[in-house]
């Protein structure tokens, strides 16, 4: 797929989220027509802060990994997207979108292991060839 104007601006962004959050590393993705799938490795994910803990407590609060949440890495990357949108709007004449440039929220899966990681990956590659057979596919 040949990405215009508005796909090589969300590559863009895509791309500076490693330099806003250093603790993540970018994998696969694909921009199609009118989604977007990306695998983003949180890097530390696996190491828990639990704050005020010692050895006479009964702990039971739940841990958090180190680093951005996802939830703070994906509105940054769907704000600056959509801010840029917005801006090529006015000053480039691309279409407007309708209320909102993005869905309200996202779909996010854990991926545990590199058995899953390549499943995923191969999913992101071959979107492209199933997109002819989605609903919203035009000629």
């Amino acid at each position: 797929m040949i990405l215009n104007d508005a796909g090589k601006m969300v590559e863009k962004w895509w791309y500076e989220l490693n330099s806003e959050f250093p603790n993540i590393q970018l994998d696969a993705h694909i921009i199609m027509p009118d989604h977007f799938h990306g695998i983003i490795i949180i890097t530390g994910a696996d190491l828990c802060v639990c704050p005020n803990i010692n050895d006479n407590d009964n702990y039971n609060s739940r841990c958090e990994h180190t680093g951005s949440p996802l939830y703070k890495i994906v509105q940054w990357f769907k704000t600056m997207t959509t801010n840029d949108y917005i801006r090529n709007v006015k000053t480039n004449n691309w279409k407007p979108f309708n209320k909102k440039l993005w869905q309200r929220n996202y779909y996010e899966h854990i991926i545990r292991n590199e058995f899953e990681l390549n499943k995923i990956r191969k999913y992101i590659q071959n979107n492209l060839l199933n997109w002819r057979k989605d609903r919203n596919y035009k000629i």
